[in-house]
């Protein structure tokens, strides 16, 4: 694993664990608020669980156009890593193209789940952080 692909690793590591620290402190959050809301919720009660709604399909939305875009920038730069390792020869230089290639294969693929990940986990902190508030 490259340097880079290493940094890559641990950003993706930092915001996975945000993320499964901050959501079932958001999910346990708004579960009781709806068992106390019963089956007449306050107004405020009523806003909450609407964006509570909104917030999740804008997360996801957002998501997905990331990693749809950042899917259409790394796409050029492994096709041409691809066309460069059909055409050379074997041997010792070979193997290096390879491996290179596999790096930056890597690299796209947590590129990707960067981009997917970043907008799902800046709700559900920012969610858990205004919520501990409340």
């Amino acid at each position: 694993m490259t340097r880079n692909n290493q940094r890559q690793a641990a950003a993706l590591w930092r915001q996975g664990t945000e993320l499964s620290i901050a959501a079932p402190q958001v999910i346990a959050h708004r579960l009781a608020r709806m068992a106390a809301a019963g089956a007449q919720p306050s107004a405020r009660d009523q806003r909450e669980f609407t964006r509570m709604v909104a917030e999740k399909q804008t997360a996801f939305a957002q998501a997905w156009m990331a990693m749809a875009t950042q899917s259409m920038v790394a796409a050029p730069a492994l096709a041409m890593g691809m066309a460069r390792s059909w055409f050379t020869p074997w041997g010792a230089t070979a193997w290096a193209g390879q491996q290179a290639l596999a790096a930056q294969w890597q690299a796209a693929a947590m590129g990707v789940m960067g981009k997917g990940l970043a907008p799902v986990r800046a709700a559900a902190v920012a969610n858990a952080k205004r919520l501990n508030r409340l």
